[in-house]
C-alpha cells in the first residue's frame, strides 16, 4: 500500500468510490471528487456545456492535492483489481469538442482524469456497453436562464432560451436554432419519439439554485419531427397507458420495499428509536421524487450517513422549537445553531 492510499486523504478517496463501484461498476475521478466535494455537480455540468475551460478552473483545492488524490484512486482501483478503460469526454457543444481538465494540459494529468476503473471480471457484452454509456457524446444543451434580460453576442438581442458558444451566450437565431420548437419535459414517451425522429435537438436545462445542479426542462426538436412522435403516440395509446399502470404497481411495491429496509436501517443506528417513528421517517425521506435525502443516491444504498441526516431531519423538525423559529423569524443557520444541542440530545438517547 502507498503512502498516499494509506493517509487520510486515501481514505476518503476511498469512501468516496466504493458506492460508486457498487452503484455503476464504474469509477471515475471527476465522480471521486464531486464525493468528496472539491467539485459541485453544477460545475461539471458548466464544463461539460463548454462553459468552463476546464476543471482546474472550478477545483477548490491546490493542484499537488488533486494529484495525490489521482494517485490515490489508482492505487486504491489497483488494491481491488479493477482495470482502467479511458473514456471520451467531449463537450455538450456543436462541435463537440474533447474536453480539457487541466489548465497546463498535461498528458499525463488528463489521462488520469479520462480513466474509468471497472471490474476485471466484466463480459465482453458488459464492457461494450459500458464503454458505449461512457463514450457517448452529450446531448446538445440549451439554457432556459432564470433572469431575463441577457444580452446575445450576436445580434444584442435576447431571448427565451440562451446558447452557450465559446463562452458567449447566443440567441436562437444566432446559433441558427431558431427553427426548433420547444417541447417540455412530462412526457417520455413523447420526448424519446421526438428526438429519435428529428435529425437536430437540443436538451433545455435550467439552474436548480437550491440543489445546485442543472435540470432538464424539455427538448428543442423540429416541428416536423414533433408531429410525427405525436402520431406515433396516439397510436399506442392504449397500450401504453397500460405498460404505465403494471410500472406503477412495480414502483409502488418497490418504494415499500425500500422504506422497510430504510426503516430497519434506523433502528440499526438507532435502536432506541419507536418502530412507528422509524417507519414514518423512512416513508417521508423515501417518497419517489421527493428530492429528499432518500431518495439521493447515498440514500438509496442505505448510507449510514445519509439515514442519520434523514433522522436528524425529522428530529429537528419534530422534537425542536425549530420550525417556529423559522416562522419567527430567525434565520434558518441561527435557528440550526440554537437547537443543535436539543438534536444531539435525541439523537444520543437513540442510540
Amino acid at each position: 500500500m502507498s503512502e498516499v492510499h494509506g493517509s487520510r486523504l486515501g481514505r476518503r478517496v476511498a469512501e468516496a468510490a466504493e458506492p460508486l463501484l457498487k452503484r455503476s461498476r464504474s469509477v471515475s475521478a471527476v465522480e471521486v471528487f464531486v464525493g468528496l466535494r472539491w467539485l459541485k455537480s453544477a460545475q461539471v455540468d458548466e464544463w461539460r456545456q463548454g462553459r468552463i475551460a476546464h476543471l482546474d478552473d472550478a477545483l477548490a483545492v491546490r493542484p499537488d492535492k488533486v494529484a495525490s488524490a489521482l494517485r490515490a484512486l489508482r492505487d486504491w482501483a489497483r488494491e481491488r483489481g479493477l482495470e482502467p478503460s479511458e473514456a471520451a469526454y467531449l463537450a455538450a457543444t456543436r462541435d463537440r469538442r474533447p474536453l480539457r481538465f487541466t489548465a497546463a494540459g498535461d498528458a499525463e494529468a488528463e489521462r488520469a482524469f479520462r480513466v474509468h476503473w471497472i471490474p476485471a471480471d466484466l463480459s465482453d457484452a458488459q464492457r461494450e456497453r459500458l464503454a458505449a454509456k461512457q463514450n457517448k457524446a452529450p446531448d446538445l444543451q440549451v439554457l432556459l436562464p432564470l433572469q431575463e434580460g441577457w444580452t446575445c453576442a450576436g445580434c444584442r438581442g435576447t431571448g427565451r432560451f440562451q446558447l452557450v458558444e465559446d463562452g458567449e451566450p447566443l440567441c436562437l437565431t444566432c446559433a441558427d436554432l431558431d427553427h426548433l420548437v420547444f417541447l417540455p419535459s412530462g412526457d417520455a414517451a413523447l420526448t424519446r419519439r421526438a428526438k429519435k425522429e428529428s435529425v437536430l435537438s437540443a436538451a433545455v436545462v435550467q439552474l436548480n439554485r437550491r440543489r445546485k445542479r442543472y435540470e432538464r426542462r424539455g427538448l428543442l426538436v423540429e416541428e416536423a419531427a414533433l408531429e410525427r412522435a405525436e402520431e406515433q403516440c396516439l397510436a399506442d395509446e392504449d397500450l401504453r397507458a397500460r405498460r404505465r399502470d403494471r410500472d406503477r404497481e412495480r414502483r409502488e411495491h418497490a418504494d415499500v420495499a425500500f422504506q422497510e429496509a430504510m426503516a430497519a436501517e434506523i433502528r440499526r443506528l438507532f435502536p432506541g428509536c419507536p418502530q412507528e417513528r422509524a417507519a414514518a421517517i423512512a416513508a417521508h425521506a423515501g417518497v419517489r421524487g421527493s428530492g429528499r435525502v432518500g431518495r439521493t443516491a447515498a440514500g438509496r444504498e442505505l448510507d449510514a450517513e445519509a439515514v442519520t441526516l434523514a433522522v436528524i431531519a425529522s428530529v429537528r423538525h419534530l422534537d425542536t422549537g425549530y420550525d417556529a423559529m423559522l416562522m419567527n423569524g430567525v434565520p434558518r443557520r441561527e435557528a440550526r445553531a440554537r437547537i443543535r444541542a436539543d438534536v444531539d440530545a435525541v439523537l444520543a438517547r437513540w442510540r
